[in-house]
């Protein structure tokens, strides 16, 4: 009896030490919290789920560790989202740097593709073909082609094969200009663009969009001073007989110019088949030359026009005509890969009217650059310069 009874005062006192001890252990770990400053607590932390879990497991080695825990547990879902809204702000880095160099790797193949356009070569016009650029001459031109003549008197007084047989590119219009004007329709009536002016051969653009309707004379100016293709297409077009009544008429008014190395195959020189050589084009710009309205609009710096839809200022493509130093009665710019640059023109030089043909030119600038030449040679001229190379019959491609 007496045993029973002390088994149970054991038993009864076991449970009061386990008790004891685990109040000692409770005032333990709140005395350790009460010593963890405040502002601590009021801390945000960055650890993920995992490293809380981690964390917590380390926390029986370490007495201090579990306040740390305890404030990472409760803050953890915060800086998530906060660590969220940074990268969308572009404060995050790493997701900047690799932004930045997806960027950078898309500007450099941009780049590459307009190099690639911007050095393409040129494709080989007919003068180069048939060796034009090979002949010399004292004023080192860049066209391949050059004839120059006393308007009044036809005295050569420059020649670089000017015998040779070559696309003319827009200088085609000047002949296009006169078959307008010879038919005598009205330059009042309107013209409307439509699908069949526009360039099936070569796919060049233009200003005038399909649905555009202007007079005969507004397309006559801008095909003259802007070299306005569609609008010379469109002049076709509406010739009595259609375009190959107009072609027709090209060709016959050249025959009746004496132009016998000439040949049209439409209005806007966008083919290579319209050929002429510097000789027979210096007929047609003195036949030209006799058209009050083709000297004004080959020589307008500058015209707007009215298209049904909205207005288009057009400026002409001759930069000498924006030149005070040059007196330009009557011009035309011209250009196709297989004619390279071209450029005829009237003008006055120390009161001496000329007539200069400029073709195949190598480079944009270079046929302007070359009538200044040409001028300056003027300026100074003793003897005629006649190339011994352009006194045989020439290359006819």
């Amino acid at each position: 009896m007496k045993t029973e009874m002390f088994s149970s005062l054991k038993v009864v006192h076991g449970v009061a030490m386990r008790s004891a001890l685990s109040l000692a252990v409770s005032i333990a770990v709140a005395t350790s919290f009460a010593a963890v400053p405040a502002e601590a607590l009021a801390k945000t932390s960055t650890a993920t789920a995992s490293k809380t879990t981690k964390k917590s497991a380390q926390a029986t080695a370490n007495a201090e560790k579990p306040a740390r825990v305890a404030k990472t547990s409760l803050r953890a879902p915060k800086p998530a989202k906060a660590a969220k809204v940074a990268a969308d702000d572009g404060d995050d880095a790493p997701r900047a740097s690799k932004k930045h160099r997806v960027s950078y790797r898309m500007d450099r193949s941009r780049r590459g593709a307009v190099h690639a356009v911007a050095f393409q070569p040129r494709a080989t016009s007919a003068g180069q073909a048939f060796g034009l650029h090979d002949t010399p001459d004292s004023l080192a031109l860049r066209s391949s082609v050059a004839y120059v003549v006393d308007q009044n008197t036809s005295e050569t007084l420059f020649d670089k094969n000017s015998r040779a047989v070559v696309p003319i590119a827009s200088i085609t219009k000047l002949m296009t200009a006169m078959v307008v004007l010879d038919s005598h329709m009205p330059l009042t009536d309107e013209l409307a663009v439509t699908d069949e002016d526009r360039d099936y051969e070569k796919f060049t653009g233009s200003r005038l969009a399909v649905g555009s309707e202007l007079n005969r004379e507004d397309m006559l100016h801008i095909a003259l001073m802007a070299s306005e293709n569609r609008a010379a297409a469109a002049l076709s077009r509406y010739y009595p007989g259609g375009r190959p009544a107009f072609i027709a008429a090209m060709n016959a008014k050249a025959k009746s110019l004496g132009m016998t190395d000439t040949h049209f195959e439409n209005s806007t020189g966008l083919t290579s088949q319209n050929v002429s050589s510097a000789r027979d084009l210096v007929k047609m710009v003195n036949a030209a030359y006799q058209y009050p309205l083709i000297r004004k609009f080959s020589t307008d710096r500058s015209y707007d026009v009215f298209t049904g839809k909205r207005n288009l200022a057009y400026n002409s493509t001759n930069a000498l005509i924006r030149n005070a130093s040059w007196d330009i009665g009557l011009q035309k710019t011209g250009f196709i890969n297989e004619a390279g640059e071209c450029l005829v023109m009237q003008a006055n030089v120390n009161g001496r009217p000329v007539v200069i043909v400029l073709l195949d030119s190598y480079g944009k600038y270079s046929r302007f650059a070359d009538a200044g030449r040409l001028r300056s040679y003027l300026d100074t001229l003793g003897e005629p310069h006649i190339m011994s190379a352009d006194m045989s019959s020439g290359a006819n491609p």
